[in-house]
């Protein structure tokens, strides 16, 4: 059977003759003479394969559709937490630390964060919820574990951009509160950056933990989140809410009232 144009093969790449990869033309001597460097036909299909490895790291599969555009920032209380949220997302250094009630939107934020600089940037991104967390370093100490704790523990705690969810409603046994105090340090001590929400007050949390939480060098300041349960608003609230805020803005009022 004659194949047509349009089962022929793809031609071959005029620079690797699809063998993917070049030998870097240096003299012979020379430091890196007979290395071998990925052509540009498969720097894309890497860097592709690099992000979807990367995103099965991270733990944002729940949370991928969490994003800053689908979070309506004119709920009240919202918008300072939301503005350093994509400050930090832009330029991930030092630590945002954000506290808040149940619901405020703490946790939508912190994934939105995750999701963009791993959408922007070839870094490893991990998204944890404490609790949860917890409980996978617990696993590995388990027979039928296939990852050793100093594996597991090391992948968190060298993330290039760390997010702890839910901080301090964990189980606070001894083993628990030494572990997160390990983590905190480590990321402390080499100035990684890290974001961590808390529903907790913050004279209940660790203060080892609170006092390297609070240096200014780091985080320049404590986010708390003034505002009601931001699952509870319904959307045509959040619409009535943005419709008044610009309405006030411009010193106009709705027609009727």
């Amino acid at each position: 059977m004659i194949a047509t144009s349009s089962q022929a093969a793809e031609p071959l790449c005029p620079r690797c003759k699809g063998a993917g990869y070049l030998v870097r033309d240096v003299p012979y001597g020379h430091p890196e003479f007979g290395e071998l460097v990925t052509c540009q036909c498969r720097a894309a299909e890497k860097q592709q394969l690099r992000r979807q490895q990367l995103l099965t790291m991270s733990n944002l599969g729940p949370f991928s559709g969490k994003t800053f555009e689908n979070f309506d920032a004119g709920v009240p209380g919202v918008a300072r937490a939301y503005a350093r949220a994509r400050k930090f997302a832009e330029h991930p250094s030092g630590w945002l630390i954000l506290f808040g009630g149940f619901g405020c939107g703490k946790t939508h934020l912190a994934a939105a964060i995750a999701n963009q600089v791993l959408r922007e940037n070839l870094m490893t991104v991990l998204f944890a919820v404490v609790p949860d967390l917890l409980d996978h370093l617990r696993s590995t100490f388990g027979p039928n574990s296939e990852v050793e704790y100093d594996e597991r523990f090391e992948q968190v705690r060298g993330a290039h951009v760390l997010v702890l969810d839910d901080f301090g409603t964990e189980n606070a046994t001894p083993w628990a509160r030494e572990k997160l105090f390990q983590l905190i340090n480590h990321r402390y001590n080499y100035k990684l950056p890290t974001v961590i929400t808390s529903n907790r007050k913050p004279e209940d949390i660790d203060q080892r933990i609170f006092s390297r939480l609070s240096d200014r060098e780091l985080c320049d300041e404590i986010t708390i989140i003034d505002a009601g349960d931001y699952r509870r608003i319904a959307p045509a609230q959040r619409f009535e809410q943005k419709k008044q805020q610009h309405l006030q803005r411009f010193g106009r009022r709705e027609l009727g009232t």
